[in-house]
């Protein structure tokens, strides 16, 4: 299926990834590093092995980013974000975990300012390989309608 439409989402709907993602050391010591999170929960390992979890935690924010994008081929593929609310993190996810996501669509309505546009609010879950939920939050999202979209166009090539 091509990238949703505004016309296409109805509160109720439920979305779930095509993929999963595994994540390994490396994507989360980067991710880290790259943010310049200096907790070293996340890419010490005698560090963490002296916490409650026994080895490194993947960052918080890599888990958000990782659920955001195996769900944008299902929501904001021709959109983009207006915000993020509601995040909790009700269990852990380590290296070597897999991760998927489903979404819900809590609500949908046409925008008042920009005509052409809706503005749908999703429920996004990140759940590891034995269900295990480890992130929820709201995504509110803005969407073109088809014929909006429509009017973008892949260029033609020249010879």
């Amino acid at each position: 299926m091509s990238a949703r439409s505004f016309e296409d989402f109805k509160a109720g709907d439920v979305y779930r990834s095509r993929v999963g993602r595994t994540i390994s050391q490396a994507d989360n010591t980067h991710f880290t590093l790259l943010t310049h999170n200096t907790n070293q929960i996340h890419f010490n390992t005698h560090y963490a092995a002296q916490t409650e979890f026994e080895k490194p935690l993947v960052n918080s924010f890599l888990t958000l980013a990782i659920v955001t994008g195996l769900m944008t081929p299902d929501t904001s593929e021709r959109g983009f974000a207006l915000g993020i609310k509601d995040v909790t993190l009700p269990a852990p996810l380590f290296e070597g975990d897999t991760l998927y996501a489903d979404t819900e669509v809590l609500e949908a309505r046409p925008s008042r300012s920009r005509p052409g546009w809706g503005i749908v609010t999703l429920k996004q879950r990140g759940i590891k390989q034995d269900g295990t939920i480890v992130l929820v939050m709201t995504r509110v999202i803005m969407v073109p309608t088809r014929a909006l979209a429509a009017s973008v166009r892949f260029p033609e090539p020249r010879a």
